[in-house]
């Protein structure tokens, strides 16, 4: 099959498409034909060495984990899981996440948990946008946030690929939503549900917001350390770059206040709920920019850059 490639670690031109071994899927597993994959930014911090490549041996790996596609395979006793997949059902997930067996690939195998049917309504492109940085969206507002109804958040890079799906989940619990975005943005982010948004390159946002019982940060750096100002006492900072988890905790620390990291898992209920929002036309995936598999670099150069609206997706 064809797969981009990771050779040794470094920039977009460390990636290379190649034909390797087509996976077979062990006991529990599918193989799914891969129709569209995700691009998230966990990739090209791993195609660069950091994050989970650093737990891959040195070894060159596939990249990438959000796939949508075709079942074209079970591995044996498959068809006893409970998600009842039969070969040619139209499959998304979060392939095998963070393993090195990625989803930019003709093919990927991975257990059949980390799959949900994808319904008739969502277009191949939109699933692939969605697992990894909804379910990161998911698990940040509802497991670690613990975000509940008449609750003020505060989301920082609100059009972005987890950003405008935060915006959304938040809204869909009953929050109160503010988010931080350039100008030409704002009206997208009314339309997904902002009650209030603040343009970051001409205003401050703790000049402008009042305190908030959660802040989403999905930037780092200064605007973490700023954030605190506008966090109650009985709120929290959740900060998603893990290179910035170290530095907000510390800072909370100093002010008295709760800041957490939010590390996405495969499986459980958030795919599903994400589906059900979805369903129910509460959510909606919007898709910057496609690119044929065999242009990932590119994808990714433009992914770096950090102004893209929505996310960016490979179709294979």
């Amino acid at each position: 099959m064809r797969a981009i490639v990771c050779q040794t670690p470094g920039g977009p031109e460390a990636l290379s498409l190649r034909d390797i071994p087509t996976p077979e899927p062990g006991p529990g597993e599918v193989r799914v034909r891969v129709e569209a994959a995700g691009v998230n930014p966990i990739d090209w911090k791993t195609r660069s060495g950091l994050g989970a490549a650093k737990s891959f041996g040195g070894k060159p790996f596939v990249v990438g984990w959000d796939v949508a596609g075709v079942v074209d395979a079970l591995g044996p006793d498959t068809d006893l899981d409970e998600r009842g997949f039969a070969v040619g059902d139209p499959v998304l997930g979060m392939a095998r996440f963070p393993s090195p067996d990625g989803a930019y690939a003709e093919y990927v195998t991975a257990p059949a948990g980390h799959f949900r049917a994808r319904p008739a309504d969502l277009s191949v492109v939109e699933a692939a946008a969605l697992p990894l940085a909804g379910m990161t969206a998911w698990q940040s507002l509802v497991d670690v946030g613990h975000l509940e109804a008449g609750q003020r958040v505060l989301i920082h890079a609100a059009a972005g690929g987890v950003g405008h799906l935060a915006v959304q989940i938040a809204k869909a619990l009953g929050a109160h939503v503010i988010g931080t975005a350039s100008g030409a943005k704002h009206d997208l982010l009314r339309e997904l549900g902002c009650d209030q948004v603040v343009d970051y390159r001409t205003e401050r946002f703790e000049e402008v917001v009042e305190p908030v019982d959660l802040v989403y940060d999905l930037v780092g750096g200064e605007t973490a350390v700023r954030s605190f100002d506008l966090v109650k006492p009985s709120g929290m900072l959740i900060c998603l770059p893990t290179v910035a988890v170290g530095a907000a905790v510390a800072a909370a620390e100093e002010r008295g206040v709760r800041a957490s990291g939010a590390y996405v898992r495969a499986g459980g209920p958030g795919l599903s709920e994400l589906l059900r929002l979805h369903a129910d036309g509460k959510l909606r995936i919007r898709v910057a920019e496609t690119f044929p598999l065999e242009r990932a670099a590119d994808a990714h150069r433009l992914g770096e850059q950090g102004h893209t609206t929505g996310k960016i997706v490979l179709t294979v």
